[in-house]
């Protein structure tokens, strides 16, 4: 027995994870849950592995719904909103992870007051994701408190006042995985590079950058501190970072996230 009835626009990698943490952490039944998308091979795959009810039809998805989560492509929403536009349930909440699509324009496209906006990521699908979001003053206690729920099966939640941070996060968390599964997959390849085996390669850089997480994460210590602890003068971690540093690293770095906001902003004003 579930605590609200809640439709998914969208049965992609994000959907699917958020419908799979919500049944499972029984915040609503199976039967309580809907997933719409183009797909019916995918609807029927959705279907057989979580016992939701399906449908290729957004109006007919949302009908009846406590909850409407639209996870569907920035450049897809246009199309949806003008498929359920007005016809949202009047008490449903309607929570966003669409990449740049501002509150403003959510409530204009769906004519619809009650609205989340929020900007997950992957790990999420594990239960250790980390989502900012906010609503707005039109979402009541009751939505709030679905919308928290939500968020906390996801892993870690941030809400804040100020709807500038989303396309920033979008930029740090929401792409960020994708950043670190980079740096994850070189070092692999260069320890494999200088003779080790993919494998034990594999084993010791991801434990390295989970287990550096987790220490930057208990301790107070900064990180340009935490590095320097590391980095013995004339020793093989100062070799290393001689060429991070002649390479721009830091610059590499900051350039990849600001571009990462600058379209964020770009889909956000289409």
């Amino acid at each position: 027995m579930g605590i609200f009835k809640i439709a998914f626009i969208g049965g992609g990698n994000m959907g699917q994870s958020m419908a799979t943490a919500v049944i499972k952490n029984n915040l609503a039944a199976p039967q309580d849950v809907c997933i719409s998308d183009i797909s019916q091979q995918k609807l029927e795959q959705l279907q057989s592995e979580l016992g939701v009810r399906i449908s290729t039809s957004n109006e007919e998805a949302v009908a009846g719904m406590d909850v409407v989560v639209l996870a569907v492509k920035p450049q897809t929403l246009d199309v949806v909103m003008g498929e359920i536009s007005g016809k949202l349930p009047r008490p449903a909440l309607l929570f966003s992870i669409v990449a740049g699509k501002k509150m403003e324009t959510l409530i204009d496209g769906f004519r619809h007051q009650a609205v989340v906006r929020a900007m997950p990521n992957t790990p999420a699908q594990i239960g250790k994701g980390i989502t900012i979001w906010t609503a707005t003053q039109d979402v009541m206690a009751a939505q709030r408190l679905n919308a928290e729920a939500i968020v906390h099966v996801m892993g870690r939640g941030i809400y804040t006042g100020y709807e500038s941070y989303l396309d920033m996060a979008t930029a740090v968390s929401g792409s960020g995985p994708a950043y670190t599964f980079l740096f994850i997959e070189e070092m692999i390849k260069a320890a494999e590079a200088i003779g080790m085996p993919e494998e034990l390669a594999k084993i010791l850089v991801l434990q390295t950058v989970v287990g550096s997480a987790e220490y930057a994460k208990a301790t107070e210590k900064k990180l340009s501190e935490l590095r320097d602890n590391v980095t013995s003068p004339g020793g093989t971690t100062a070799a290393a970072m001689n060429v991070l540093e002649e390479c721009d690293f830091g610059g590499f770095i900051q350039r990849a996230v600001e571009a990462a906001y600058r379209r964020a902003q770009e889909l956000g004003a289409k």
